[in-house]
């Protein structure tokens, strides 16, 4: 019941009123490297081997369109060219800039995986169905994912995403359901 890495910045995705974002982050431009106009990628998808030659991007705020002309990797990151963009300067017209995806192009999840736009936001309930809060935040550390919930009062809980802790992800009922361990509402 894990969920998968959202936009860095939700606020960033392009979310219409209904909460489901048209827009996915997939990666942050860095800078140029050499010559050819490549540019330098963080990586922000758990599925970038989606990112190949071909692949339409959009790219910043206004979310302009763009077709990767090269990638391949470096170090951390990738190296990505797209379309178009033959030297540096060309291509530092892009540091800074996000890159992202359609949201209706992201690849399907295995039964009981979510994305974390699908989670945040929703409702936390515990076995008793007595309101928690709101999931409002989730954090990728190295062992497991800590989801952060908001509390009524605006104290925060947070709550390791271990099978023994979230017990149900439903964002069709608009609410996940976990079981309080010793020492989780203190």
């Amino acid at each position: 019941m894990t969920a998968k890495k959202a936009p860095v910045d939700p606020g960033q995705a392009g979310s219409p009123a209904s909460g489901e974002p048209v827009y996915l982050s997939v990666g942050q431009l860095r800078r140029p490297h050499g010559l050819r106009g490549e540019m330098l990628m963080e990586v922000l998808t758990d599925f970038p081997q989606r990112l190949r030659v071909g692949t339409k991007l959009f790219v910043g705020e206004n979310h302009a369109p763009a077709t990767l002309a090269s990638v391949r990797g470096h170090n951390d990151g990738l190296l990505v060219r797209f379309r178009g963009v033959e030297n540096p300067e060309q291509a530092g017209k892009y540091r800074g800039k996000a890159v992202f995806v359609r949201a209706d192009d992201r690849p399907p999840l295995p039964e009981g995986e979510f994305y974390h736009h699908e989670v945040i936001g929703l409702r936390v309930v515990n076995e008793q169905d007595e309101e928690l809060g709101i999931l409002s935040e989730i954090l990728i550390t190295g062992a497991n994912e800590v989801y952060i919930v908001k509390r009524p009062d605006g104290r925060d809980l947070l709550l390791p995403a271990i099978e023994d802790v979230i017990l149900k992800i439903d964002p069709e009922a608009g609410l996940v359901r976990v079981r309080l361990l010793p020492g989780l509402d203190e």
